[in-house]
């Protein structure tokens, strides 16, 4: 064994200048674990980390003793490699099954490369060797321990906040029955790791609700994967899902990992899944019945445990009559089916759906809390929303930029769907009520100039003014 003769004078100096930076650096206490049956070095060790008023120290001389006050939590542990009672990789092996987040730091007289490797393959923070720069080493790979610790217990708390952000009442705002029965099939789908396809028009809150069932299932520390298969290009989707060795084809200059292996231990949301090839419709399924994966270019099967969600507006019976969709992959995906309904269809959510985006847009602007009016609400109610959700945070975040004095009328709701016209007939209405929404339209496109209006429609002035009269008289 190589011994170091330490003068502590001499380092002293050097690390009272360290003590600030390092002071600077820790503003929560640290407990850090010594474990060092060498004296000599634990009393310098002892001595360095002493020099930081926030480092809590506990010195053990032995490997079963620390391991049995593991429960204490330390952020770092020092470990010599060289233990009288147990080697130290046997050490480590037990402390990373203990929580593989503690930073273990093995110090020893041995300088092999491959003891080192072994080590850091193990799950070992760093590998320093007893020399004479290993004071040096020592602080820096602690500091860098902290930092992974502050890092990992950051990422917990971002993890814990997102979760909380998608409870169903929070991600998904309404009372209507329709929700109501949404919120219901969402607490049967967290229960069960069971495939999840949602449904229902462009703009309703499909991947609001895939995430509401990752963040709250046991899957919710693991990775949430979204792909939208639309956007991907055809001749790249097998590649993006799959992943590719290098070389496995043009342009293939590296290995890629696929959304597949990201989402291992989570959740992947398979976005407009009715717009996917039927080629590699025939490659999904055989993912989904294996579960397992082969990156394009290779042999070797990747195993996988990964929750998968569906989503698209399509109708998928239509599409497989029409020979463009599997009808075994169907039923496959199926699992278990949410629709979600058009917001013309939820009654007063639109009203409640438009209070929440102005209180969420005066919050991000720093503005005082918005009024709707009676008017305004009125107008809301009428329009059917072909965009849905997405149209209406649109309209909204519009209408409190124009509204003054944080009062929002009816003047400021401006629609602009590019539906046109063609929204007019999403919503089942009688004869009568058409005709009375025509006019209207006209008239706000036309600043109610009721002449110009009667001469686009080819119609009488004194049958708009009618049909205006009965309407608003019957309360429409």
């Amino acid at each position: 064994m190589k011994l170091i003769s330490i003068n502590f004078k001499t380092y002293a100096k050097y690390l009272t200048k360290l003590r600030y930076s390092l002071t600077m650096y820790e503003k929560e206490p640290i407990k850090i674990f010594v474990v060092e049956d060498d004296p000599t070095y634990s009393r310098f060790l002892q001595y360095v980390l002493s020099l930081n008023p926030d480092f809590e120290t506990e010195v053990f001389t032995n490997g079963r003793d620390c391991i049995s006050q593991l429960h204490k939590k330390p952020a770092v542990i020092t470990l010599d490699y060289s233990l009288p009672d147990m080697p130290g990789e046997k050490v480590l092996k037990a402390i990373r099954e203990f929580d593989p987040d503690m930073s273990v730091i093995i110090i020893s007289a041995q300088e092999k490369i491959g003891t080192a490797v072994e080590l850091l393959k193990l799950g070992a923070f760093d590998y320093i060797a007893k020399d004479e720069e290993a004071k040096d080493r020592i602080l820096n790979s602690i500091k860098n321990a902290r930092n992974k610790s502050s890092l990992i217990r950051e990422i917990d708390r971002l993890k814990e906040e997102i979760s909380a952000k998608y409870e169903f009442e929070k991600s998904i705002i309404g009372s209507s029955e329709a929700i109501k029965k949404i919120f219901s099939l969402l607490e049967k789908a967290v229960k069960t790791q069971i495939t999840v396809s949602i449904t229902g028009e462009t703009g309703t809150g499909k991947e609001l609700v895939a995430k509401a069932v990752h963040y709250n299932s046991k899957r919710k520390g693991k990775p949430f994967i979204a792909v939208n298969v639309a956007a991907i290009p055809r001749d790249l989707i097998e590649s993006e899902l799959f992943g590719h060795e290098k070389g496995a084809f043009t342009g293939a200059a590296n290995r890629r990992i696929g959304k597949f292996e990201e989402a291992e231990g989570g959740t992947i949301f398979l976005d407009e899944i009715g717009e996917m090839d039927l080629s590699l419709q025939s490659k999904l399924l055989r993912v989904l019945q294996e579960k397992e994966i082969t990156r394009i270019g290779s042999n070797q099967i990747v195993k996988l445990d990964v929750r998968v969600i569906v989503a698209t507006h399509r109708n998928l019976v239509e599409e497989i009559k029409g020979g463009k969709f599997r009808e075994d992959l169907y039923y496959r995906l199926l699992g278990l089916p949410i629709h979600l309904p058009p917001l013309r269809d939820r009654g007063q959510d639109v009203i409640v759906l438009a209070r929440f985006f102005l209180d969420q847009f005066s919050k991000e602007n720093q503005m005082g809390k918005f009024k709707l009016t009676a008017e305004a609400q009125s107008k809301l109610l009428q329009y059917p929303f072909p965009g849905n959700v997405r149209e209406l945070k649109s309209v909204i975040d519009l209408a409190a930029v124009m509204a003054e004095n944080n009062e929002v009328r009816d003047q400021d709701i401006n629609f602009h769907s590019a539906a046109g016209e063609d929204a007019l007939f999403l919503r089942e209405m009688s004869l009568q009520e058409y005709t009375y929404r025509i006019i209207r339209n006209y008239l706000n496109k036309y600043d109610n100039n009721v002449l110009e209006v009667a001469r686009k429609l080819d119609i009488g002035k004194s049958s708009i003014y009618r049909y205006l009269k009965e309407m608003e008289q019957a309360g429409i």
